[in-house]
């Protein structure tokens, strides 16, 4: 069954846990008329003057696509930074080579469709602060912790004779 959501009643709300500088505002209308994507995410996002949208971040498993609607930001890749306007289409790789980030630089508010595949999981990686984001469960981490795969697995033989006697001493 198609859904329609009507541009006459659009409500923007502030997206929670944001912080200066990354205020942004998301259309709510999806969620109130019961629209939950299983693989094709999207929101209608409200970029206000001096704001960014997120930090610079790429993602490792999910690929997406901005559409500006109405006004203007920069744009800041690999390549560098670059001016998007109503109309352009930006579509993001999954990979370092899809890293990006919006700012509007303009005194009028931007308006854009960020449309993003989803499979269930995604880790985003920021650049700039050496961070991971795996999603949907939110969790971050500094990713300058990286261990080996084998990190504290070394008494193995130990644990197992642990829970061998913990179940003889509670068969008992």
């Amino acid at each position: 069954m198609a859904k329609i959501l009507k541009s006459d009643q659009r409500e923007f709300q502030e997206t929670p846990n944001k912080t200066d500088n990354y205020k942004i505002f998301t259309d709510v209308s999806r969620i109130n008329k019961g629209i939950n994507p299983e693989n094709l995410n999207f929101d209608l996002r409200q970029l206000n003057p001096d704001q960014y949208s997120a930090p610079y971040h790429f993602h490792r498993y999910a690929e997406e696509l901005f559409m500006i609607i109405s006004g203007s930001a920069t744009l800041r890749t690999p390549q560098g930074l670059e001016i998007v306007n109503t109309g352009d289409l930006i579509f993001f790789e999954k990979g370092e080579k899809g890293a990006h980030q919006l700012y509007n630089h303009t005194s009028e508010v931007c308006i854009f469709l960020d449309v993003r595949t989803f499979i269930g999981y995604d880790v985003a990686v920021y650049p700039d602060s050496n961070k991971i984001l795996i999603a949907p469960t939110m969790e971050i981490f500094k990713n300058d912790s990286q261990v080996n795969y084998f990190d504290g697995e070394k008494d193995i033989k130990e644990k197992w004779k642990k829970i061998k006697n913990k179940k003889n001493n509670t068969s008992r």
